[in-house]
């Protein structure tokens, strides 16, 4: 149950230093940002917070640098797509946001002006949550506003730290988030397919058991599946597995049939014996795997099944890619699932809502990602949030409200 959130419009943050945790995390080659979705999805409240002349410093970590300088870790080639995002906008940076320095620029910002700060995770405080470390950043602003869901179901200092020291807001995207997921997620309209996928049972125990109680089909695709499959005495050959895991995967398969959830395993799939773009492949029954095949897709008649079932359900819920979606052809499976929720959204037979770091990437790479009901920005949080938990940057934000007031 989320209580009341505060909204970034409850302030004045006229002339106030505004400090706003975003998550430009992006992904980068070579120092050159490769896909500015997630940036792209702040805009709004950055055009907010500068029409109504606020002083705005951007907080963000990029990759785990465990709390020390790493050159490759830096967050200035995000200047420059901030800046074109805006039209052009001048965007200032800080190298480190505990210098004196810093606090000098901070003093000399215009009203409307913006500056990104360094990555956060720098300093270690960060990370352990420290109360001094968020102190320190505190005393640089007025207002806390969290604008990265993303990072919600984080216990950093810059997420559940800094709202029990200023008066904290939801930003726009944050405020979107919170309004979509309670809409579709909390009570979603019947029938409810979900589609997980990924690597690892290890890490989506709880999703698991959280979503045969939501869903009515279950469908377990990408190597997760192949800890299933062996779990139910298939061969998986070289595939990436769980061997650890096949009892609890046999006991999420009896727990679904409980709660009358049908889980729905790959029936065929796409094997080769090299793990590399443009490998040859073959198409094989679940059954027919090789002693030397690794399992890299779902097969086509799978793929027919699945979308064949999108026309007995009212809901889909995605996470996790059904393949190795990063090469090719083993995104075909991701891809065509992608496509099918699709058109059957836009054809208003389906309410389809999606998360996670993957499975994003793959629907934005089908072009299609406008069509879906809702993607989330969340991975980790996503996920969190499906199984039903409070996410720590939420819950830090109604404390605020009960205890900062509005300035």
């Amino acid at each position: 149950m989320i209580e009341h959130v505060r909204s970034i419009k409850d302030f004045d943050v006229r002339y106030k230093v505004v400090l706003v945790r975003v998550d430009f995390n992006l992904p980068m080659v070579g120092g050159k940002v490769t896909d500015t979705s997630r940036l792209v999805r702040v805009i709004p409240t950055l055009k907010y917070l500068i029409a109504n002349n606020a002083k705005i410093i951007l907080l963000s970590h990029y990759g785990n640098p465990k709390g020390k300088f790493i050159l490759g870790m830096s967050l200035s080639p995000v200047v420059d797509e901030l800046s074109k995002a805006l039209g052009g906008k001048d965007i200032k940076f800080a190298v480190d946001i505990l210098e004196s320095s810093t606090k000098d620029k901070i003093d000399k910002l215009l009203p409307g002006e913006i500056m990104l700060v360094e990555n956060i995770r720098f300093h270690a405080g960060e990370e352990e949550n420290d109360i001094e470390f968020a102190k320190k950043i505190a005393r640089l602003g007025d207002i806390y506003v969290n604008e990265s869901f993303s990072c919600s179901h984080r216990n950093h200092a810059s997420i559940v730290s800094l709202p029990k020291l200023l008066p904290s807001a939801k930003g726009l995207l944050l405020a979107e988030e919170l309004e979509n997921l309670n809409k579709h997620l909390q009570n979603p309209v019947k029938k409810v397919m979900a589609i997980t996928g990924g690597a690892k049972v290890s890490s989506k125990i709880a999703l698991l058991k959280a979503l045969i109680e939501k869903a009515d089909h279950l469908v377990i695709g990408g190597a997760m599946a192949n800890t299933f499959l062996k779990a139910k005495g298939y061969k998986v050959g070289r595939s990436l597995y769980e061997e650890d895991y096949t009892q609890t995967a046999l006991t999420i398969l009896k727990e679904s049939e409980q709660k009358q959830c049908k889980i729905i395993l790959p029936s065929d799939v796409i094997t080769a014996k090299t793990l590399e773009n443009d490998a040859s492949y073959e198409v094989k029954s679940s059954s027919q795997v090789s002693d030397d095949d690794m399992i890299l897709d779902v097969g086509p008649r799978f793929l027919a099944d699945i979308i064949y079932g999108l026309d007995e359900v009212k809901t889909v819920i995605w996470n996790g890619p059904l393949g190795a979606f990063e090469l090719k052809p083993f995104d075909i499976g991701t891809i065509t699932i992608s496509r099918a929720i699709a058109e059957s959204t836009l054809s208003g037979k389906l309410t389809s809502i999606a998360g996670g770091g993957d499975v994003v990437s793959a629907i934005n790479s089908s072009g299609l990602s406008h069509n879906f009901t809702y993607i989330s920005t969340g991975g980790g949080a996503f996920l969190k949030w499906l199984e039903g938990k409070t996410l720590p940057g939420i819950q830090a934000l109604m404390d605020s409200a009960r205890t900062c007031p509005v300035t």
